[in-house]
């Protein structure tokens, strides 16, 4: 199982680099929508992937992994609606700069936030990650149906199947997170012996493999069609 998690290391580092130089090479409007998904890979994939790094059991970094993870979904969902906006209105407003600063200063103020308090225990870290996948359960299925509405309004322009890629995309995620939000609330993880277990640990490992590739994927076909 461990050569299955750097097999999605690698497909997350592509995806998330691939995403992050779609941010730094294409108009403002897209910029808060890919530095989300880049902010998957720091938050979600280094510190689960690759647990033989030095210093990812560090109570802190665990804790802070999952809020980068939460913080990736907002910034990602605020970016669709910015999108759908422009779409309408064919204005926008903002910087490219302004969204790095704004995403950078969150992730500080909320590493400060965890450094003034007590060191994050396992059930602190546990109450934080349902934070964090009840976002992305909910806010995919709202991103889903915005994206919907974006690609009515953009269905004869060359990149309107991209946004069709996007809602697979949420799908995946949909599946990765609400298999494991499902683990956490019924604490499954005590519970390995249940058949519900092994179906939710097995949705949420093929969720997070298929929003890899998909995100990835995704990117690389909007970066040609933008061209």
């Amino acid at each position: 199982m461990e050569q299955f998690h750097l097999v999605l290391a690698v497909f997350w580092l592509i995806a998330g680099g691939v995403a992050f130089y779609f941010s730094i090479g294409n108009a403002r409007v897209w910029t808060s929508i890919a530095v989300g998904f880049f902010l998957i890979l720091l938050g979600e994939i280094i510190p689960g992937a690759l647990p033989i790094l030095p210093g990812l059991d560090n109570p802190y970094i665990l804790a802070m992994g999952h809020i980068i993870g939460t913080i990736a979904i907002l910034v990602m969902s605020h970016g669709f609606q910015e999108y759908y906006v422009f779409t309408r209105t064919l204005d926008f407003e903002g910087s490219k700069l302004f969204v790095y600063l704004s995403v950078a200063g969150v992730i500080i103020a909320s590493l400060v936030f965890l450094l003034i308090n007590p060191a994050p225990g396992p059930e602190v870290r546990r109450v934080i990650r349902i934070v964090e996948n009840t976002n992305w359960v909910f806010l995919s299925l709202i991103n889903i149906d915005l994206i919907r509405k974006i690609y009515l309004n953009v269905k004869d322009t060359p990149i309107s199947k991209g946004f069709i890629a996007f809602m697979v995309v949420f799908a995946c995620i949909f599946l990765w997170k609400g298999s494991q939000l499902y683990i956490d609330v019924y604490d499954l993880e005590n519970k390995k012996d249940l058949i519900n277990y092994t179906i939710s640990y097995f949705t949420n490992l093929g969720g997070n493999l298929l929003a890899s590739i998909s995100v990835g994927a995704t990117f690389i076909y909007l970066a040609k069609l933008l061209r």
